[in-house]
């Protein structure tokens, strides 16, 4: 019913900068929050930034400053800037959104469901 798209990834060296972006598609009535996680290796999927429908940010402690998240609520699309790469910042991102479908708007229901994209896999080197 919903597919999110993940793009952006690569190699870069520390200190450098990517641009990660998600489009949501299929049978979306509302989007009320999109946001970034990502998985180092050998660790748990762990929150990045979130935002929600009306441009609110959170982001996690460790990128404060560095990352900036956005969105474009005409296309569906979240973006994630990342500047002052660390190695440590080496993961896969995934994408991860509430969608509210428009079946469930139809019948009366306001609680989105959560969906996740494949991830892209982002590396920085020392």
């Amino acid at each position: 019913q919903v597919q999110l798209v993940e793009s952006g990834g690569g190699l870069v060296q520390a200190g450098g900068s990517l641009s990660l972006s998600c489009a949501a598609s299929g049978d979306i009535f509302s989007i009320p929050s999109m946001g970034w996680y990502h998985q180092g290796p050998g660790k748990q999927r762990e929150l990045v930034a979130t935002i929600t429908d009306d441009g609110s940010p959170t982001y996690t402690d460790s990128v404060k400053g560095r990352f900036t998240i956005s969105r474009d609520n005409a296309k569906n699309t979240v973006y994630l800037q990342m500047n002052s790469l660390k190695p440590e910042d080496t993961a896969v991102y995934y994408c991860s959104a509430v969608v509210l479908t428009v079946d469930q708007a139809i019948i009366g229901e306001d609680a989105g469901m959560d969906y996740w994209g494949k991830g892209t896999l982002v590396t920085v080197s020392s």
